[in-house]
């Protein structure tokens, strides 16, 4: 009988210093128990966190919470980051191997997790768009996050991936009227295909029971304010970083009673909290991409090989790209 041969070598993408990343190999060891092998076939990029951690702009009293699954290093550099591949299992377990798995895992070719770690992509759910996974999970919480209502009009400033994606179950949770408002009026398409209004800023509805900001600027900010009615919520789900963000809490912020509440996706919103892991959580986010609108989120796949070249361009402000895919065969 001939041998097996066993994939041990991989190759990962390291962010090496601000502006500068490059791949390096990664060496695996024997498989442990209660492992598997994965052979990533397609991956994303969240621009917008991962923008922070390519630039450096990791605050030090972040540096530990900022730690994603099974990154290697330290911030600021280097640091092997990412969180969002999707695989075959190709080693291990009998009833995983062969089958296709979401994980929370930095951008690498072949990698070693615990059978835990892995998240069975149902069949209806294309593998290329499984990598919104991560995306849709801080949607789904944000979605949790905002209440339940009721809500006449809500508006979501800040149309990237994460706030179409919060409109888009905002819409499906709800009967409101939910718009898209950005600066960049090609977002309009992506409202058009979720089934929601768009709306520039100058453009947008105003006395909204819900605002979501998810445009990562103090504009953005400084607009959501402005659109919302007496004591709405305004839901938070931008990260900046280091960066100093000016709040405009003069102006009728208190005589209007307004709320400013945070959103993130590293703890269960308290809703959901005590009836939910955060496996059953991302397991509704993956079922929730059964939905073929979601496409017009996916950018044209950037080879895993060609990724260091390509970086400074995917990540640029100014590239109106939204979920940059990473294609590993």
């Amino acid at each position: 009988m001939s041998e097996v041969t066993v994939d041990t070598r991989g190759r990962a993408l390291w962010y090496v210093d601000a502006g500068h990343a490059e791949l390096r190999d990664e060496q695996l060891g024997p498989l442990m128990p209660g492992t598997v092998r994965v052979r990533a076939s397609h991956g994303a990029i969240s621009r917008g966190t991962e923008s922070l951690v390519a630039n450096g702009r990791v605050p030090p009293s972040e540096f530990q919470r900022m730690r994603a699954p099974f990154m290697a290093g330290t911030f600021p550099f280097p640091v092997k980051y990412g969180y969002s591949t999707v695989g075959v299992v190709v080693l291990g377990s009998a009833d995983l191997c062969g089958r296709t798995v979401f994980t929370l895992h930095p951008h690498q070719t072949l990698f070693d997790v615990p059978e835990a770690a892995v998240v069975l992509v149902p069949r209806n759910v294309p593998a290329c768009r499984a990598v919104l996974a991560a995306n849709m999970e801080t949607a789904l919480n944000a979605a949790w996050d905002a209440g339940p209502g009721p809500f006449a009009k809500v508006a979501v400033v800040g149309a990237g991936v994460i706030g179409a994606l919060t409109g888009l179950l905002l819409r499906k949770f709800s009967s409101a009227s939910v718009t898209l408002v950005d600066i960049n009026p090609a977002r309009a398409t992506v409202a058009s295909a979720f089934g929601l209004s768009f709306a520039t800023p100058a453009q947008a509805p105003s006395e909204c029971e819900l605002v979501v900001h998810a445009s990562a600027s103090s504009t953005g900010l400084a607009t959501a304010l402005n659109l919302a009615a007496d004591e709405a919520t305004i839901l938070e789900l931008s990260w900046y970083g280091n960066a100093e963000v000016s709040v405009p809490l003069g102006g009728a912020f208190h005589s209007r009673r307004l709320r400013l509440v945070a959103s993130q996706v590293g703890m269960i919103a308290p809703s959901h909290r005590r009836n939910l892991t955060h496996r059953q959580r991302l397991e509704k986010a993956l079922s929730l991409l059964a939905d073929d609108r979601l496409d017009v989120l996916l950018e044209a796949p950037v080879a895993f090989g060609d990724l260091p070249a390509r970086l400074s361009g995917i990540l640029d402000p100014g590239s109106g790209i939204l979920c940059q895919r990473i294609d590993y065969l």
